[in-house]
């Protein structure tokens, strides 16, 4: 029972913290999403025609949903841990008899559920500009809920290691944004030349963008069961790794 108490506590201190200041966590992404839908859905998706069969719209709507849920489920995590250890509250969670992987969901799902409900917010934009007809749900749902996990997972390691405001932003802006802007959101690997397709493959980010694309429109430049092999295992390590580092207590004890 205590174990759930702590757990409830950290997850709703964390939805309160984005939903609390909701004009710089859900409004930008819509105002964002609406841009990128005007000008390359509309003005330069009309001169593209279609992709794999299906309007250059249709084909980004998953890719423009599932890299906002990637950059928010992160950013939610790396700044509200690294803020925990920047005000000592930190301390509070350590001499608490909170066993680590209980301080490790709570953070995680706090960041799930803001990657998931910025989806949401960016998914309704979209339909202002084209209609979603949903081919596999159940894939559409998994790989969204893996996705965040896993940048969430990604984003409490790189707040243990920060030791400043600036570490927290050096993956998303120099890693985490090249390779979602890489990862397919607007082409298909397919349209690559030969040694580029083989180096586009390489990213993580390229496979569950195009099984939620398979998801929500049926088409993937990929393997969908590969795409899920390697989120689980690549989710398996990061946790892994977040909780030997609590234990140890590397970045929090020092």
């Amino acid at each position: 029972m205590s174990n759930s108490i702590a757990f409830l506590t950290i997850l709703g201190k964390e939805i309160r913290r984005f939903t609390r200041i909701w004009p710089q966590t859900l409004l930008p992404p819509a105002i964002t999403t609406a841009l990128y839908f005007l000008i390359f859905g509309k003005l330069i998706g009309n001169r593209v025609g279609s992709v794999n069969g299906e309007s250059y719209m249709d084909y980004i709507v998953p890719g423009i949903i599932l890299m906002s849920v990637i950059s928010h489920a992160y950013s939610n995590v790396v700044s509200s841990f690294y803020s925990t250890k920047f005000q000592h509250h930190i301390e509070e969670l350590l001499v608490a008899p909170v066993p680590n992987w209980i301080i490790l969901s709570g953070y995680v799902c706090g960041g799930i559920a803001r990657g998931i409900l910025v989806g949401i917010v960016v998914a309704a934009i979209s339909l202002l500009f084209t209609e979603i007809n949903v081919r596999h749900w159940e894939i559409a749902l998994a790989i969204l809920l893996l996705t965040a996990t896993l940048f969430s997972l990604a984003g409490f390691i790189n707040a243990v290691f920060a030791d400043s405001f600036d570490d927290i932003s050096i993956i998303p802006n120099f890693v985490l944004t090249p390779l979602s802007y890489l990862g397919g959101v607007f082409y298909s690997v397919n349209m690559l030349p030969g040694i580029w397709q083989k180096i586009a493959l390489g990213n993580p980010i390229l496979y569950m963008i195009n099984a939620f694309r398979y998801g929500l429109i049926g088409i993937s430049d990929v393997d969908i069961q590969m795409a899920f092999i390697m989120t689980t295992s690549c989710i398996t390590l990061l946790t892994v790794l977040s909780l030997w580092l609590l234990h140890k207590g590397t970045g929090i004890k020092n």
